[in-house]
């Protein structure tokens, strides 16, 4: 990737050079959701901020990649392919820094490829030099999700930036039911090239979850909060429950109080690796009646007196 065609990733994402990870992350999720393609459909501006973003934040959120960009900036991939502990600043004559080669008479440009590469494991066979094979890089890409998404499951189109000045490729990625926030999904071979014939690297899909208005999600169990009217609380009935599936009827039982906790079993989020369901938990908050008749506020008068009150 050319240095003159990328943003500083800083810049990018709107944080200074020190910031936290925590700093990068919340700036990430902001601009993500700002920009993403489903809230922005046709908007190929708005797309081409999401894949910046993404970008930036796919080096900024992992230490070693930022190290190696605070380093050497937008050229940090291919300083990346070197063997660590190469410092291509301690070539040169007199401490300029510069790289200076003299090509004496008679000398074979093999070898000087061989002593200057020789020990980042190539190989060299008669006159030419061969790399030792290399696992390609790893690439990771970062989605956020809803909660819907995250319990039918879902698919996503990535873009994946090629390494070798090819155009990008796009890959369709299954997301399945029950993912979590920080579900890292396998595409085996599909990451950067290899090296000298080494295998291809793996893409990770990492998920977000995005939080969600009507539940709270914790593990695979679901927790809602429900209106009970006073009523039904006292002497017993039906509410109904919201879930993601749609909503289901629970039997309140008399005198329930104000907070009290019901589980209902299987309506949880399903388990990503394995058959069935987290649970549900429902909390009752009962509700007063308001704007009473003058009969509705005299049989509570006359319940007041049966228990006891003044």
């Amino acid at each position: 990737m050319a240095s003159s065609a990328v943003r500083d990733y800083y810049a990018v994402l709107g944080v200074p050079r020190n910031a936290t990870e925590k700093e990068i992350r919340a700036a990430y999720r902001k601009l993500a959701r700002k920009y993403h393609p489903d809230l922005n459909p046709g908007d190929k501006t708005a797309e081409a901020r999401f894949k910046e973003v993404q970008a930036a934040y796919e080096v900024l959120s992992d230490p070693e990649k930022r190290r190696k960009y605070d380093q050497f900036g937008p050229n940090w991939e291919q300083m990346e392919r070197m063997r660590p502990g190469f410092d291509p600043s301690s070539f040169g004559t007199g401490g300029t820094g510069g790289i200076h080669f003299d090509f004496g008479t008679g000398t074979d440009f093999s070898d000087i490829l061989e002593s200057l590469f020789g020990g980042l494991g190539g190989t060299r066979t008669g006159t030419r030099f061969r790399t030792r094979p290399r696992r390609g890089q790893d690439i990771e890409h970062s989605v956020d999700i809803s909660l819907e998404e995250a319990y039918f499951g879902t698919t996503r189109i990535l873009e994946i930036p090629s390494l070798n000045g090819l155009a990008p490729r796009r890959l369709e990625v299954r997301i399945p039911p029950g993912a979590r926030t920080g579900s890292r999904i396998r595409l085996a071979g599909e990451g950067g090239p290899g090296l000298g014939g080494g295998p291809a690297g793996d893409v990770y899909l990492i998920v977000n979850v995005l939080p969600h208005g009507t539940f709270e999600r914790k593990e695979d169990d679901l927790y809602v909060e429900v209106s009970v009217p006073l009523t039904t609380a006292v002497l017993g009935g039906e509410v109904n429950v919201p879930t993601i599936k749609g909503r289901v009827a629970l039997r309140i039982p008399p005198e329930t109080q104000n907070g009290q906790v019901f589980r209902l079993a299987g309506q949880g989020m399903p388990h990503m690796n394995g058959s069935g369901h987290g649970d549900m938990y429902v909390r009752t908050k009962v509700t007063i009646p308001t704007r009473l008749t003058p009969r509705e506020r005299e049989l509570f008068e006359e319940l007041r007196r049966l228990r006891g009150g003044t």
